[in-house]
């Protein structure tokens, strides 16, 4: 039995099959406003907090996704950063919305200097590590257990916990997500991919595989073969 090597995006999850692309989209709204997508693997609604800088030029986003398993590798931890590049305009009023590993951000800003017109300039920064400083932009993990279990770890942000489906067939354990589109979103996400590679063409009944499925992110415990 033998794990998909671990996937690393800095831009795309790898498991991606349809739908907008990238872990963040910006869309500019009526009335000045903007609406951001943030995808944050992991993390509970309680472990977002965002913060706007006393001057009103920018905005962070902090984000803690907790170790859910004792076989997780580390608990992980975002910071991105959304800054306004002018000197018309400040940040003035945000809501934010977090569910199955995806914040979605609607921001305005507004001008305080007359002598020009409002304008849409803004830069945006993120990151993503762990807890103990290490780059955490992998979507994929798996760990070979003493009783011969296998471990593994997906991220696929946006996907309820219904929207899962986990299925066994000719030596592969494939699992699929569909992440619909909300707010406004561009268009709605499917993932989808064999994340194990099992010893031989070997099909078993599905309820051996046992899951858990929190926060956009799915784990499996896949018995040996």
């Amino acid at each position: 039995m033998a794990a998909v090597p671990e996937g690393y995006y800095e831009s795309t999850n790898p498991f991606l099959v349809h739908g907008p692309r990238g872990f963040e989209e910006f869309k500019l709204l009526e009335s000045f406003g903007m609406y951001v997508r943030m995808d944050f693997p992991g993390v509970p609604e309680e472990c977002v907090r965002v913060s706007l800088d006393p001057a009103k030029k920018s905005l962070a986003v902090y984000a803690d996704a907790p170790k859910v398993h004792r076989y997780d590798l580390a608990q992980r931890k975002y910071l991105s950063v959304i800054e306004t590049v002018c000197r018309c305009c400040v940040f003035d009023r945000f809501t934010y919305q977090m569910s199955d590993g995806v914040l979605r951000l609607h921001l305005s800003k507004s001008n305080i200097d007359p002598s020009h017109s409002s304008c849409i300039e803004f830069k945006y920064s993120a990151f993503g590590e762990d807890i103990s400083g290490n780059d955490m932009d992998e979507s994929y993990e798996s760990k070979q257990l003493e009783d011969g279990n296998l471990y593994v770890r997906l991220d696929m942000p946006g996907v309820p916990k219904d929207n899962f489906t986990v299925s066994v067939a000719n030596g592969k354990v494939n699992v699929t997500g569909q992440a619909p589109a909300l707010d406004h979103d561009s268009g709605s996400r499917l993932y989808s991919s064999d994340v194990v590679i099992l010893s031989g063409p070997v099909d078993f009944p599905i309820h051996r595989v046992k899951t858990i499925i929190k926060n956009g992110v799915i784990r499996l415990l896949i018995p040996p073969v």
